[in-house]
């Protein structure tokens, strides 16, 4: 939630906004855990007031016996005294057992539905089309969702236990303190007033110098979020940095962020120092004054030396309890700000549904074709704000053709592969697919995820759906043998193959997936000719009866496809052009250019030999 007057986060909003969104843990499934959980946490909290109580009330007796100099009750009072610390520690042990249960599960929840939210639908990916500007939406996931259910855990504790507090000390203040005159008034349990005024002058204190706080958090937390991403791009892009030079340019936006970053960490300390002078004095100040505002009344006699201590130790409960927002104000600030992030990142999953739309005339349908073909009716590819970029496309890709879709850069082309495979909802229209296909998507820059060379190869499949014999197959149509002997080897496959080798480890996928559909953008973008002559090959014999659309520049490229559609710009729009068949004989161009092509000599110091750069 913002406000309008200055775009920093409203804590109203935000605090209803995340009670919305976190507080269904005690309402959905998960209520019989939740409030388990809670009511146990609850209980032992009333239990460690009951131990500090009976605490309270032996420091009374206690003393009141040093004073009479009664032995025995002394030693008895010992005894009891180990008692109530044994209880008092078990009581603790109990809390911490609890309340870090709760917190856990409680995370454990929101990062669940965080993380469903984000990943269901592709709004992973289509939020950095429709929100380019959110930043770091798993550092708000992985950190901001820890800082946001963990302390108010803390916090429920402490406001349960600063009542509960309250209520009991304030009855042991109001009896053992006694009266006071003050100019012929007589005010009984006038240490009860004391405490109220002390804690009130101390909150509105700590409210005055820290109500700027929350937003300096949040400004410290965006700066630090911008400089993880900004780091995390350098290590991604690493070898293109440094080939082009631009590690001094990348050092100069670094500190320039890292300049943000400590300004923003100064405002935090600034206002930091003025809590600290606050809660530094009252840390000197709680102990005593209850001493000296009692004093009076021990040295006149009408209290004695128990009820003192006991009075004593009262107030400092009392004005602990009723100064529980002072003490915690720093970590509320900091709850606040992340709690703004959680919200503002579930607030852009439900912008990013409602750009979608709901309706099937407001975006991208896929449905099912009423026979083996793909069926394009009226589509239209619109950007994520409404601006159409394609106007209506009809067509029909029968079963098995191979088609290859062209046009200047700028024409939308990669946009209409992604609205076929489903990935861009934005437009209106329809897109018919067989029923039961399936379809294998095959970027410029195949993704690598983390795990050994089979996990690479079956992924999105755990591994165990192919046997080692459709793996070395693979490996070895797609030149890729010498990685045979590595298929169960963990390693980071992204930095190690090169853009070329992981192209062929995307055809490779093709050949472990046997796909109905294969969708291509530019997959041979890394390769030379030859090579790409070699894996569009697979078409032709290992996948002859996938249906394939593919985006290219290269006319090499129309030797593997049977038809050709053409995206061409008009003033305002984008049209595709009808289908038109490629005559030639395929595969024969790229034949002639095997054949022409020299071979390397082979090196036997080098395993690898003859393997062509990609």
């Amino acid at each position: 939630m913002i406000d309008p007057d200055d775009g920093r986060p409203n804590p109203r909003g935000s605090v209803r906004a995340y009670w919305r969104l976190a507080g269904a843990w005690w309402t959905g499934p998960t209520a019989p855990r939740a409030w388990s959980l809670t009511i146990f946490s609850l209980v032992l909290v009333i239990g460690n007031i009951v131990v500090q109580y009976g605490i309270n009330v032996w420091n009374r007796a206690f003393f009141n016996a040093l004073e009479q100099h009664d032995q025995s009750f002394a030693y008895r009072a010992i005894v009891l005294f180990f008692i109530l610390a044994f209880l008092a520690a078990l009581v603790a042990v109990l809390q911490l057992i609890f309340r870090m249960k709760l917190q856990i599960s409680w995370r454990q929840w929101l990062t669940r539905q965080l993380v469903g939210r984000w990943l269901g639908e592709q709004r992973f990916y289509r939020l950095n089309i429709a929100a380019p500007d959110l930043d770091a939406p798993e550092f708000r996931i992985a950190e901001d969702a820890k800082v946001a259910t963990e302390p108010v855990v803390d916090f429920g504790y402490g406001i349960a236990n600063a009542v509960l507090t309250a209520a009991v000390f304030f009855g042991v203040l109001w009896s053992a303190s006694g009266p006071a005159v003050f100019f012929g008034w007589r005010i009984p349990g006038f240490m009860v007033y004391a405490a109220i005024v002390y804690s009130i002058v101390m909150s509105a204190s700590m409210m005055l110098f820290g109500r700027a706080l929350i937003a300096r958090i949040e400004d410290r937390n965006r700066t630090e979020a911008q400089l993880r991403y900004e780091m995390g791009r350098v290590r991604e892009n690493a070898e293109s940095i440094a080939m082009v030079g631009g590690a001094e340019d990348e050092v100069k936006g670094l500190e320039t962020t890292m300049q943000l970053v400590s300004a923003a960490w100064t405002q935090v300390v600034a206002r930091q120092a003025w809590l600290t002078w606050l809660m530094g004095g009252n840390g000197v100040m709680a102990p005593v004054l209850p001493l000296l505002l009692a004093a009076p009344n021990y040295l006149s006699g009408t209290i004695t030396l128990g009820a003192l201590t006991q009075s004593a130790a009262a107030f400092v409960q009392v004005q602990v309890a009723l100064n529980w927002l002072v003490d915690n104000y720093a970590r509320i600030a900091e709850w606040l700000a992340s709690a703004g992030r959680v919200t503002g990142l579930w607030t852009a999953f439900s912008d990013l549904d409602a750009s979608v739309g709901t309706a099937e005339s407001e975006r991208i349908t896929i449905e099912v074709s009423p026979d083996g073909d793909i069926h394009l009716d009226s589509l239209a590819v619109a950007q994520h704000d409404g601006r159409t970029m394609i106007d209506e496309a009809d067509t029909v890709i029968a079963a098995g053709q191979k088609v290859l879709l062209m046009g200047e850069s700028g024409t939308g082309k990669s946009t209409l592969i992604r609205a076929i495979a489903g990935l861009w909802p934005w437009g209106s229209g329809t897109v018919r697919l067989p029923a039961g296909a399936k379809v294998a998507f095959l970027p410029q820059r195949p993704y690598m995820p983390l795990g050994t060379l089979r996990q690479v190869l079956c992924y999105p499949d755990d591994g165990t759906t192919a046997t080692d014999e459709v793996l070395r197959e693979a490996l070895t149509r797609c030149g890729l043998k010498r990685l045979i002997p590595r298929l169960d080897a963990e390693e980071k496959w992204d930095r190690i193959l090169s853009g070329g080798e992981q192209q062929r480890i995307g055809f490779a996928r093709l050949l472990v997936m046997r796909p109905d559909i294969v969708i291509m953008d530019e997959a041979t973008a890394a390769l030379d000719v030859a090579s790409q002559d070699t894996m569009m090959e697979l078409f032709r014999d290992e996948l002859g009866h996938a249906t394939l659309l593919s985006v290219g520049h290269r006319a090499e490229l129309e030797d593997y496809h049977d038809r050709k559609l053409t995206l061409h710009r008009l003033a305002s729009r984008v049209e595709m052009a009808a289908g038109e068949n490629i005559r030639h004989t395929r595969g024969l161009s790229g034949l002639l250019r095997r054949s022409l092509r020299p071979r390397p000599s082979p090196d036997p110091s080098r395993p690898d030999s003859g393997r062509s750069e990609d």
